[in-house]
């Protein structure tokens, strides 16, 4: 796939993106969720090594293609990693998949009710890395958690910001300001962070476009401008705590958007289970989620 054609995929194919962009802090948890046992690793380097023994059997599973799962976000040390002998980027693209990859290295602490991105250090040498490796677009994660309106358009603002670094590095950025779904603010929240980001859009200038990848809403259609904005390429939807089922009952409430899970897309498979087990698990998490990013739920049209 040329990047026309990855474009076209990502516009308008059927289908959801795969986040297996666990880093840091967030991979003991996905490796024991996995099955494997904490004292399986006794360094960064051998944690990193199971992670990406994990993440390279489901790149290479039989139910892993492109015909549903039409985009994947890699962390860092996998896209620099093999797969199948060959780049983690370019396995993805043999089996119809976009690649993506996770730019940012955390979260500050939290200011006005939110958490902004940390500083990103060499992100113009890793942008060109990723693009010599024809990965197509970058994912940065910034928290909400109350609706501080200050706080909320200073997410939006250094999300935009970031957005434009990468858009200059030749590559697609999936903005990603998640909200806190357990926030005792969550509806109020919601509606700031929908018209920030109508404002930040609206001041976009060129041809300049962006992806958002926003928590499910309180209220099914409330980013419907967003998804109509002619300035977004997609909005996708983390799950935020969700469970699959759950999530994938409120995303198919929201039309136009599409799933970016993780652990819920993941929560099934285990270290101990056969290949044709493991794909198996695969393979009914990928068709429920699929079904919820492509078959929507019509809604009441309000009085």
């Amino acid at each position: 796939m040329n990047t026309a054609e990855m474009t076209a995929k990502i516009a308008a194919g059927k289908g959801f993106i795969a986040a297996l962009d666990q880093s840091g802090g967030s991979t003991p948890k996905a490796l024991t969720g996995y099955g494997v046992a904490e004292g399986s690793w006794s360094n960064d380097e051998e944690m990193y090594a199971l992670i990406h023994e994990m993440r390279s059997r489901i790149i290479t599973a039989p139910s892993f293609t492109g015909d549903k799962v039409i985009g994947a976000i890699l962390f860092e040390r996998t896209m620099d990693g093999t797969v199948a002998g060959t780049s983690a980027p370019a396995a993805l693209i043999d089996r119809g998949i976009v690649p993506f990859i996770k730019v940012d290295k955390g979260l500050e602490a939290e200011a006005n009710g939110v958490q902004l991105l940390k500083p990103i250090p060499g992100l113009d040498a890793l942008l060109a890395r990723s693009k010599a490796l024809e990965v197509f677009g970058t994912k940065a994660r910034s928290f909400i958690n109350r609706a501080n309106h200050e706080g909320i358009a200073a997410v939006v603002a250094q999300q935009f910001e970031i957005g434009a670094q990468v858009i200059a590095g030749g590559l697609m950025p999936i903005l990603e300001p998640e909200l806190n779904i357990k926030s005792p603010e969550r509806a109020e929240a919601e509606v700031i962070l929908r018209d920030e980001l109508l404002k930040a859009l609206d001041a976009l200038t060129g041809d300049d476009t962006v992806m958002l990848k926003l928590s499910l809403p309180e209220q099914p259609g409330l980013y419907d401008p967003l998804v109509d904005h002619p300035r977004v390429l997609r909005v996708v939807a983390l799950s935020g705590g969700y469970s699959r089922s759950e999530a994938c009952a409120e995303l198919a409430k929201n039309r136009g958007v599409i799933a970016s899970f993780s652990r819920a897309l993941l929560s099934d498979l285990r270290h101990q289970m056969s290949d044709a087990e493991f794909d198996a698990a695969l393979s009914a998490a990928i068709d429920e989620i699929y079904a919820a990013s492509v078959d929507k739920v019509a809604q009441p049209v309000a009085a």
